[in-house]
């Protein structure tokens, strides 16, 4: 096996391979256990596979452990992992704990952990990267760092307890957010609310559009009121209904006081259809121009970062005034249909008027037809006036139609040995 010392945090998101070269998943974080008398010994690894499962790799699995890339020498469990009594895992729980030095030199807090084999080939704890406070006032300045052996610190608190949370959300940084929402959800509750009260607004509010509702109001609940109205007002309209759905009356309006007057409009207007119609899945901010609109401009709105990947696929174009509820719907262009035409060209000349509008009570499985039938990411929803109120999207009907608990793959699970910490 590999003798080289391995830090944690450059180790978290390398590929995980097996014998033969080919990549079975990557690396998220690495397990360890307590030790009475040396530092915390390795027992395994925690890897996300395809379907997004994280699983446990036994350390007795593993033949070469390095910053580049992890090498298996036997089969993987595909069980979900579930972290034991005892067990602790260094990113998600060690990283961003608070810790007092042995000699009473003061604190630290660990920013990451090295892991390193002895002559036997079993792993442990190595050299702890610590942050000391910092000794300027300037809110730009940090501590100094330095290292340290696990005998040379003593835990502020006990074993377990989880501290700082702004190293482990620095590391989550660039995850899609559908992999965010199953990380925070495989963190333990506690270390899952400290992690979110770190996370930006934004980017927790993408994270809790992937995740099921009762999780959703679980971690609302516990950030409090007026920071749960912040997350509100990131999410999608369509997203922030389903989840206020759920709520008694009286908080529902409580959260809609306290979100930006402008979200909570388009969210009131949401609630008011039933939550399997497409008005009740729809999104009521597609891009809406004029006839005289040209396609440099179509184009220049699709190109917002924010926007939606399947509400980016067409324009629609109606009659004055151009916000939800609009005047009479026109048609729609679509995307490709752009490209094949001269910035200069206006929309009203390429308008696909063809396409029916599906009502604002049309079911959920009515637009599933119509979008299958046109080969479709997106339709046009409209009231008895013929006025554009939102357009419904393939992930919007998708969300719907896939059963309650589609995020989970419990259900493929293969029967396998109990997890051990060899091979």
């Amino acid at each position: 096996m590999s003798t080289q010392r391995v830090f944690v945090a450059r180790l978290a998101g390398c590929a995980v391979f097996d014998p033969a070269g080919d990549r079975i998943g990557k690396v998220r974080d690495v397990v360890v256990v307590y030790r009475s008398t040396a530092s915390p010994r390795v027992i395994g690894l925690v890897c996300e596979i395809p379907g997004r499962r994280q699983v446990f790799l036994s350390i007795g699995r593993v033949s070469s452990i390095s910053t580049g890339q992890v090498i298996t020498s036997g089969l993987m469990n595909v069980r979900r992992f579930k972290p034991r009594n005892g067990e602790v895992r260094i990113m998600a729980e060690l990283v961003g704990r608070r810790v007092d030095f042995a000699d009473a030199s003061g604190t630290a807090v660990i920013e990451d952990v090295a892991i390193e084999p002895n002559r036997l080939g079993e792993w442990s704890v190595g050299q702890l990267f610590l942050r000391k406070p910092k000794t300027s006032a300037s809110p730009f300045a940090k501590g100094p760092t330095t290292f340290a052996v696990w005998s040379e610190v003593r835990e502020h608190s006990a074993p377990g307890e989880a501290q700082s949370a702004e190293q482990l959300v620095a590391t989550y940084s660039e995850m899609h957010p559908a992999d965010l929402a199953n990380t925070l959800l495989d963190l333990p509750q506690q270390r899952r609310i400290e992690v979110a009260e770190e996370l930006p607004d934004e980017r927790l509010a993408d994270a809790l559009e992937e995740m099921p509702e009762d999780d959703q109001m679980d971690i609302l609940d516990r950030l409090g009121d007026e920071r749960a109205a912040d997350i509100l007002d990131q999410m999608e309209p369509d997203d922030a209904a389903d989840l206020l759905a759920q709520l008694p009356q009286g908080r529902l309006e409580h959260l809609l006081d306290l979100m930006e007057p402008e979200e909570a409009e388009d969210v009131r207007m949401l609630l008011r259809y039933s939550p399997d119609t497409a008005g009740g899945l729809m999104t009521p901010e597609p891009i809406i121009l004029s006839a005289d609109a040209t396609v440099a401009e179509a184009l220049a709105l699709i190109r917002r970062h924010e926007l939606h990947p399947a509400l980016a696929a067409a324009v629609f174009v109606t009659l004055p005034p151009f916000e939800t509820p609009t005047g009479r719907l026109l048609g729609m262009v679509h995307f490709q249909r752009m490209l094949r035409y001269p910035p200069h060209e206006r929309l009203g000349a390429i308008v696909d008027d063809t396409l029916e509008p599906v009502p604002v009570t049309a079911s959920a499985a009515e637009v599933a037809r119509m979008l299958a039938s046109y080969d479709l990411v997106s339709l046009p929803v409209v009231d008895q006036a013929h006025r554009l109120v939102g357009a419904i999207s393939v992930d919007d009907v998708l969300d719907y139609l896939l059963p309650d608990d589609w995020r989970s793959h419990d259900a493929d699970e293969q029967t396998v040995p109990r997890r051990g910490t060899a091979g």
